[in-house]
């Protein structure tokens, strides 16, 4: 996220970020992306188990695939 912050301001300040920095920005653009991802599924699948979808969502945004699990082994025990 310190990368794409700083290359929206270097794009403000119409410079420009070293060459070397590319790839690392592109996979952490893919990373980002795909927690996004995860954490709108982990939101809808909250709201369908009448759980708070919105801490729900970000938890996962945060912390991944293993914010799903966690919702999936809720959903599969409802008494917890």
């Amino acid at each position: 996220m310190g990368l794409e912050i700083w290359q929206i301001y270097l794009l403000f300040t119409n410079t420009s970020l070293p060459n070397t920095l590319y790839p690392v920005l592109w996979l952490g653009s893919i990373a980002l992306i795909v927690h996004l991802m995860e954490g709108l599924i982990a939101a809808f699948k909250a709201n369908a188990c009448h759980k708070n979808f919105i801490t729900y969502g970000i938890y996962t945004f945060f912390v991944g695939f293993v914010g799903l699990l966690e919702l999936q082994e809720i959903a599969s025990n409802p008494e917890k």
